[in-house]
């Protein structure tokens, strides 16, 4: 299914809320949008020593379901390999922490962020 560019600027929107969620929280803003060929990870942030690789899903409404439900087995293995991507691309050693968080914003402005939601899927 193709995304057309208004799509695209809302998902960067909410991206850029999580963004500033993080930010008031403590977290350094690495990147947003990092890419590769493996796939994209929304949000690359730093607490402390550790990583954290964060996947932001927005919904209006729950005809669609809920937002944490589209971070399926799938889409985990693709943020997985993208991270280890950016571990190779960036020089850090496995001996750097990390993890993989997801924030779902709701149609109501609610942000619900979920600390260490899934283990690298390989």
């Amino acid at each position: 299914m193709a995304v057309n560019k208004n799509q695209r600027k809302t998902g960067a929107d909410y991206e850029t809320m999580a963004a500033k969620y993080l930010s008031g929280q403590g977290y350094r803003i690495l990147e947003q949008n990092y890419r590769s060929r493996y796939g994209e990870i929304d949000i690359v942030a730093k607490m402390g020593s550790m990583l954290i690789f964060t996947e932001v899903k927005y919904r209006t409404d729950s005809a669609c379901g809920d937002p944490l439900e589209a971070v399926d087995i799938r889409k985990q293995r693709r943020i997985s390999r993208t991270a280890l991507y950016y571990y190779a691309c960036h020089g850090y050693g496995e001996y750097v922490p990390c993890r993989f968080d997801v924030i779902a914003i709701y149609g109501d402005g609610r942000i619900l962020h979920i600390v260490n939601a899934f283990e690298l899927q390989v």
